[in-house]
């Protein structure tokens, strides 16, 4: 009730925008009275416009949390088809600037000095805008030229609100839709909004950064900006500007002379150093956030979104696409189901037929002619259909290649991303079987089975006083006992049903023909009694319908 309006907003804008169907399914129309024109039938919406285009205008029209959720979104191809996640790619902020004197206000609120003690001088146009912030170039005291980005007046409480609201028609659409349910929209909801609150964090953006920077600390290909940590707070980041050339600004590369394919091959080298080697990558290489600078080299910009892979992460997502290079079927399902969670109830014959499938589309294709964030992207949507759920960082391993290609292609046709990531996988699979590496894990085992020994008395000791006291719990699983406990409750709620309407009758009839056969005065006859015991027997009947048909089991 505390955010109706916003509630209204969001039921106004699905029917505006072809999806007043989903008003009805979420049972948003229960919680507030609707015009008639906002509930319509799935089949009665009609738009010559795309299923991605009015998602896109849906989420634009909603403003910052939204649009974010948005981009967010189209890092899972596993879940959304490629169609929407290019419409996805589009979000922009329908977003005006801040005026500078709020900009100057929340500065000189957070830094404590007025901004003329701070900045020789500060440029009042933003250098760009987005959803969270907007960033304006300014000189410090000491000459360096910086970056200042500025987080936008009350956005955290719109956001706040906003994901309150996205978790609960989550719990709606679990609870309502089957496919929702499936797919586990409320774990992907809480996902977007923790990956949204890291965002909203500038300190988390610059300690990325300060990270990615140590990375390539002795790399003089790729520079990462420095951040000014004096003159940075959750609400502001000040970093090193630098200043270069956008790769798809291709006159502008070649009017300069740069090697387009040697920049290509650097950003692909630099973002699978962090995938395969590393672990920390940046999970939003798009063409706005590197540039090209002076010597063909790049400058990785915009650090909010990063990816973790820990050392199994690593190891197995080399696994598969070795497995996925050599078109073996049985390695993939091993790769995949190392990597998630695989539920009991997985069907091993249906995953062999999906894999064989995905190797039939790709079978005879020249290697240089795959792409690897396809292939990965594909792989994880197969897994998802199972529902073997793959960490979220890994679904962003997919996203990211994607994004790389994207970027890659159009400066080298003629690199292959396959073919350069095939060495960082060799890698680390011969790391992984390095007699080192195995002289560790084996310690580490050891170090585990050392530990469960250690506590087998306290164990063994626990065990034996329970079977001593005869509270030893066993578990029985039997597959099919749901099934049989509900269809022994009908009818015994069947049976109960008929016993009391036979009592009823046999009541209704008694008193009937006593009422007709006694003639003689009595005190019992001056009572109502028929209409008494009608109206209790009615009771009890309608008590005991209710509770049969509440519980579902008639």
């Amino acid at each position: 009730m505390r955010h109706i309006q916003r509630y209204r907003e969001i039921a106004v804008a699905f029917s505006r925008n072809g999806f007043g169907y989903v008003v009805k399914e979420l049972g948003l129309d229960q919680v507030f009275p609707l015009p008639r024109r906002l509930i319509v039938k799935r089949e009665q919406e009609k738009s010559h416009k795309s299923l991605g285009v009015r998602l896109r205008s849906f989420l634009e029209e909603l403003g910052p949390t939204f649009i974010k959720m948005g981009q967010m979104a189209s890092t899972r191809p596993d879940l959304i088809p490629s169609d929407v996640i290019k419409e996805l790619e589009l979000l922009q902020d329908q977003l005006s600037p801040v005026p500078f004197e709020d900009v100057r206000l929340i500065i000189e609120k957070e830094l404590g000095s007025p901004l003329e003690e701070l900045f020789q001088n500060i440029k009042e146009e933003p250098l760009g805008v987005a959803s969270i912030g907007q960033v304006h170039q300014a000189t410090l005291k000491s000459g360096e030229n910086v970056a200042v980005k500025v987080k936008r007046p009350n956005i955290e409480k719109t956001i706040h609100t906003d994901l309150e609201i996205l978790h609960e028609l989550a719990v709606r659409a679990e609870q309502r839709l089957n496919w929702a349910a499936k797919y586990q929209v409320q774990e992907i909801a809480n996902e977007f909004s923790k990956a949204i609150k890291q965002e909203l964090d500038f300190v988390n953006e610059g300690r990325n950064a300060d990270l990615m920077a140590r990375q390539f600390a002795d790399d003089k290909n790729v520079s990462i900006p420095s951040i000014y940590w004096e003159y940075s707070t959750e609400n502001i980041l000040t970093m090193e500007f630098i200043e270069g050339i956008k790769l798809n600004d291709f006159d502008t590369l070649e009017k300069n002379g740069y090697d387009t394919k040697k920049i290509a091959e650097t950003v692909v080298q630099t973002l699978f150093y962090q995938i395969f080697k590393d672990g920390f990558f940046h999970a939003d290489p798009h063409i706005g956030n590197i540039l090209a600078i002076p010597g063909d080299r790049i400058a990785l910009m915009d650090f909010g979104m990063a990816g973790r892979l820990s050392e199994d992460m690593k190891r197995h997502l080399a696994s598969l696409i070795m497995a996925t290079v050599k078109q073996d079927s049985q390695a993939m399902i091993r790769a995949i189901t190392k990597m998630g969670v695989v539920p009991e109830v997985v069907n091993h014959h249906e995953l062999q037929g999906d894999i064989d499938k995905f190797i039939i589309k790709y079978y005879d294709v020249p290697l240089s002619e795959v792409s690897l964030g396809e292939a990965v992207t594909d792989l994880f949507f197969i897994a998802n259909e199972h529902q073997i759920a793959i960490p979220t960082d890994l679904t962003l391993v997919g996203k990211t290649l994607l994004t790389l290609e994207g970027v890659v292609e159009p400066l080298a046709p003629d690199l292959s991303i396959m073919d350069a990531a095939e060495p960082f996988g060799r890698e680390l699979i011969k790391e992984r079987y390095h007699p080192k590496k195995i002289a560790e894990d084996i310690f580490d085992q050891l170090n585990d089975y050392g530990d469960v020994l250690h506590d087998m008395p306290e164990i063994v000791q626990e065990l034996t006083t329970m079977v001593k006291k005869r509270k030893l719990p066993i578990e029985i699983s039997i597959p099919a006992a749901n099934s049989f406990f509900d269809k022994l409750d009908r009818v015994s709620n069947r049976l109960s049903f008929s016993i009391v309407l036979l009592a009823f009758s046999l009541i209704m009839v008694g008193l009937i023909i006593g009422s007709a056969l006694g003639r003689q005065s009595s005190l019992l006859w001056e009572i109502p009694a028929i209409e008494i015991g009608f109206v209790i027997a009615m009771l009890m009947f309608a008590w005991l319908i209710y509770s049969i048909f509440r519980s579902g089991r008639f």
